[in-house]
């Protein structure tokens, strides 16, 4: 089965955090923090299509002028999300610049924060040199983002500001059976990508041509196997508290793959506290209680240099002692 979700670190351990999630053969992708994005390329970036921002502290967030710049003549918008006073964050950025002559580009930023219970949105547009529009304030249910394909999810945590973890989720996976396409004889094509959809939309009583014959897709539902989906949760930077871990586990359950901060060795679990981040050995103990698949520690302090194994060894055990195994 090939998978729907390719993530990848965009940064090595002891650089900035950033997720990169490209979405197979939908021809986007999503992104987790924006640190340095100088290893993203501008095809890359063009393909983002929404953008998770756990906190904005400069090592998350200093990517956002890269992307915004590449993005300018973007024809589709860019949706942006983030914590407590993250609209304010967005349109300080951008009185930061000149936007006398931007009019005619097209770049819609449709942004929105959670507070609480509640959960802010307004809208920036070039045409419009990027003046605040506010827009609507909604009740926050846990559900940033939800489409046929995916949905997103994100919990409020405590860095000594509000700061945000995620996961990115697909109800079932969709995977396309060429030995019975063989049987009916039928090509493989974008057709396929038609199907899935209305497999996901359930719309089955859509009609498709493939080689000239129109089928309704309930005829052809059975090419396709259906399986349990991903689930790739990202936490970065919080405090190793009972309310925080909790709140950890409950939004990483099952997931496939946990991308979690480990700043600190456990030894220097003091520090860790006065700085509001994880241990290693906490990241791991998280992941095991959560029973994740695999547990992808990152964002480790530079104190850590010379040992470039050691927080990722002390994540990876805490993780096996803890997890629960079949």
């Amino acid at each position: 089965m090939k998978p729907s979700f390719h993530p990848r670190l965009i940064n090595g351990p002891f650089d900035d955090p950033g997720l990169y999630v490209r979405i197979l053969r939908e021809g986007r992708a999503l992104m987790f923090d924006l640190g340095s994005v100088s290893s993203l390329s501008p095809r890359d970036i063009l393909k983002i299509t929404d953008v998770f921002i756990s906190h904005t502290h400069i090592d998350h967030f200093i990517g956002f002028d890269n992307v915004l710049r590449i993005s300018l003549k973007k024809e589709t918008p860019l949706r942006l999300y983030g914590p407590e006073g993250f609209i304010d964050r967005i349109e300080g950025k951008l009185k930061g610049y000149t936007w006398n002559l931007i009019e005619d580009y097209p770049v819609v930023l449709n942004v929105s924060e959670v507070c609480g219970s509640m959960i802010r949105r307004a809208v920036f547009r070039a045409e419009n040199t990027f003046k605040r529009e506010n827009t609507e304030t909604a009740p926050f249910q846990g559900v940033l983002l939800t489409d046929p394909f995916c949905k997103v999810s994100a919990v409020v945590l405590d860095h000594h500001i509000p700061c945000l973890a995620f996961s990115i989720e697909e109800d079932y996976h969709i995977n396309i059976d060429k030995d019975k396409l063989k049987r009916m004889n039928l090509p493989v094509g974008p057709w396929l990508g038609e199907l899935k959809t209305a497999i996901r939309e359930n719309a089955l009583s859509h009609v498709l041509t493939v080689n000239g014959k129109a089928y309704a897709c309930a005829e052809l539902k059975d090419v396709a196997n259906i399986t349990k989906g991903q689930k790739i949760t990202y936490v970065a930077d919080v405090l190793g508290s009972k309310e925080n871990v909790d709140r950890i586990i409950g939004i990483a359950q099952g997931a496939d793959v946990l991308y979690i901060e480990a700043y600190f060795s456990d030894e220097d679990g003091d520090r860790a506290k006065e700085r509001y981040h994880l241990t290693a050995k906490e990241a791991g103990i998280i992941a095991g209680r959560a029973n994740v698949g695999r547990i992808e520690p990152f964002h480790f302090s530079p104190r850590y240099t010379d040992e470039p194994e050691r927080l990722s060894r002390e994540a990876q055990e805490a993780f096996e002692q803890n997890r629960l195994h079949d």
